[in-house]
């Protein structure tokens, strides 16, 4: 293939650009560049000709226009293998560019600050840096299209094996970058421009959940072995700024799908609590959760729970993990933990388990929308990030709720709302006692619970994550020793509910907030 003669260069983030610019020109490569970035490469010594002396027109509104002329744009888009293309550059005296090496405005980090206003969203929409790529990308036949730092040291160690230019396979993988990034762009602007209104004149800024377009762009992190089943083809997309889809994974086997949708499952929980808070995961619900004094100790309570379910089970820490926690963890049979990190001493004894995957979480911010595919679409919803403040919950019964019971009462409150509905959580203060899950009955949930119980029941609270249709759910739970409910209230039966629990000496809570999960 011919040697690229010619570079165009304009770029916003200058990261490595002396040191790639001089590779380039110690290929014999010419250097075209603008503003900035032509004054940049000059001052490291650099032989640059600017655009304006290509064009043989000034750059103009406040640099607006500079590189949107024929003489760039043909010389990007010319077809080398056309005759009538060559015919036309030399009747105009155009020189093809054979590299484009652009970046864009930093729109995104704009965008992020809430006091961007629209007149600076605006200005820094990157026009003629889109153009260019897209046009580079457009014939990448014939021309290599740069748009980050990342692929400067490969571009040019190609480039010096091969005599000064790149693969057809090489252009077209950066193509394919070039057109994923123009396209990212667009869907950035778009997402941010949608949240802003003009009325009389008057800007005004919308909510910017549940847009009238969503756009997702999220880039492949890994393909995994198999989906939930083995007939099942997986991957795994993160845009890597934390949660279990961006951790860094320390030791163990590959991840697998089912794997990521419990650590998810996992870290999710545990993050409810101020406290050192361990959960077991098995199949997406708790089987054991506990809130305790020190990590340790709220794994061994956790574990009591349901020690034959942990077995197997994923495990969720929201602090990181020491050598006493380590040791218990080790002494069963544990796929995969999700954890802030891990002491030296807890890593000596978790990595000498070959197959345990380590999962080190970064939290990312919380509030942006949950997302689930059905057929024909994808349903968003904002998350359930709700707090339960004692504060406002209605007692309903004759009794209230001792301080011990408020206690037991919010914990598995907060556990409920990550079990699948129907949920039904027996428990202590900082512990679970029984869990009943994904029943079509509210009261074959209370009687599961009971039965997969293994820790006494007597004395323990039940949470319900919505209300009971029926007095029976309670009446059950109360068999078991049940001494206090809560529950969001809201049945037409709420009455003959709230009878019941006087009538067996239960306190009862109502909170108004429902927390299904399905």
């Amino acid at each position: 293939m011919p040697q690229i003669q010619r570079c165009l260069i304009s770029v916003t983030d200058k990261t490595g650009l002396v040191e790639f610019a001089r590779a380039l020109a110690g290929l014999q490569v010419e250097l075209i560049s603008t503003g900035g970035t032509a004054r940049l490469l000059r001052e490291a010594g650099l032989a640059v000709r600017d655009v304006s002396e290509v064009t043989g027109f000034p750059e103009m509104l406040d640099g607006r226009v500079k590189t949107l002329h024929p003489k760039i744009l043909a010389g990007v888009l010319a077809m080398r293998d056309k005759a009538d293309h060559r015919q036309a550059l030399a009747e105009h005296g155009i020189g093809g560019i054979d590299m484009v090496v652009v970046n864009l405005y930093a729109f995104e980090k704009v965008a992020a600050r809430e006091d961007a206003d629209l007149a600076e969203l605006i200005e820094n929409i990157d026009i003629g840096g889109p153009t260019l790529i897209r046009a580079a990308a457009k014939n990448y036949q014939d021309v290599a299209v740069v748009v980050s730092p990342t692929y400067y040291l490969s571009v040019i160690e190609e480039m010096k094996q091969t005599g000064g230019d790149v693969s057809l396979e090489t252009r077209w993988r950066l193509a394919q970058k070039a057109f994923s990034l123009t396209a990212a762009y667009d869907r950035a602007i778009s997402a941010r421009l949608a949240r802003i209104d003009i009325r009389e004149g008057r800007v005004i800024e919308r909510s910017a959940m549940l847009p009238a377009t969503l756009d997702l762009r999220v880039e492949r992190a890994m393909k995994l072995r198999y989906g939930e089943n083995p007939h099942q083809s997986a991957a795994l997309y993160s845009d890597l700024e934390g949660g279990v889809a961006g951790a860094q994974q320390l030791h163990g086997k590959e991840l697998s799908f089912n794997n990521l949708v419990d650590l998810d499952a996992a870290w999710q929980l545990v993050l409810e609590f101020e406290r050192p808070a361990a959960a077991i995961i098995k199949h997406t619900n708790p089987c054991g959760c506990a809130e305790q004094d020190s990590l340790a100790e709220s794994y061994r309570k956790a574990f009591e729970c349901d020690p034959v379910s942990a077995f197997g089970g994923v495990l969720g820490f929201n602090r990181a993990v020491d050598e006493e926690t380590a040791r218990e963890i080790a002494k069963t049979f544990i796929e995969a933990i999700a954890a802030p990190d891990y002491s030296p001493e807890a890593l000596a004894v978790l990595t000498a388990k070959k197959n345990l995957r380590l999962l080190k979480v970064v939290q990312p911010r919380r509030g942006d929308l949950v997302i689930r595919s059905i057929s024909g679409g994808l349903l968003a919803q904002t998350p359930d990030l709700h707090v339960f403040e004692r504060k406002q919950a209605l007692v309903k019964t004759q009794r209230a709720p001792t301080l011990e019971e408020w206690a037991a009462l919010e914990f598995a409150w907060k556990v409920a709302k990550h079990v699948k509905s129907n949920a039904i959580v027996y428990a202590h203060a900082g512990q679970i006692a029984g869990v009943g899950a994904g029943q079509m009955s509210r009261v074959d949930s209370v009687k599961i619970g009971a039965q997969k119980a293994v820790l006494p029941l007597q004395g323990t609270v039940l949470a319900s994550d919505a209300f009971f249709p029926f007095p029976d759910g309670v009446e059950e739970a109360a068999r078991h020793g049940i001494t206090a409910v809560i529950q969001p209230g809201g049945s037409v039966r709420d009455e003959d509910v709230v009878a019941a629990a006087d009538r067996l000496g239960l306190a009862m809570v109502f909170t108004g907030i429902r927390h299904f999960r399905h």
